[in-house]
């Protein structure tokens, strides 16, 4: 019995799915832009106001150190409780909700990062929160 042997088709690219797209895409593309060009042709009056002010980010926290021996540092800089008080003060005053972050010394007494809260709290200062390190596991 003879083999039949049919003939090899060649190798082609399909390219209804790639037409497919390009023509989803220019179709997208063109109601796109003639939508843009309608809303620029509507006439509006754009409202105006008295006074406005510039968009601000919140400023970065206030980062205290309270040392073991009790004396406090912001930016390195060592404060009295009277000095940190009015830089608190004038903190909270430029922006309301200024947060702050106190770093009580571990080995320190606890009475100075609490005359630090009392002072934020003077202050008008809410937003507050005290850093700690996570004990290792044993």
């Amino acid at each position: 019995m003879p083999l039949k042997v049919e003939p090899l088709e060649e190798p082609y690219l399909n390219m209804t799915a790639l037409v497919d797209v390009i023509l989803n895409l220019l179709i997208f593309f063109m109601l796109g832009t003639s939508f843009a060009k309608d809303e620029r042709q509507f006439d509006v009056e754009l409202p105006s106001v008295s006074h406005a002010q510039p968009l601000t980010s919140p400023p970065d926290e206030i980062v205290i150190n309270v040392y073991h021996d009790g004396h406090v540092a912001v930016n390195d800089r060592s404060l009295s409780a009277a000095e940190l008080e009015a830089l608190l003060s004038e903190a909270q005053r430029r922006f309301d909700g200024q947060a702050v972050l106190i770093r009580g010394d571990g080995q320190g007494n606890y009475q100075s990062v609490m005359d630090v809260l009392s002072i934020c709290q003077k202050a008008h200062i809410r937003n507050y929160s005290l850093a700690t390190l996570l004990a290792p596991e044993r």
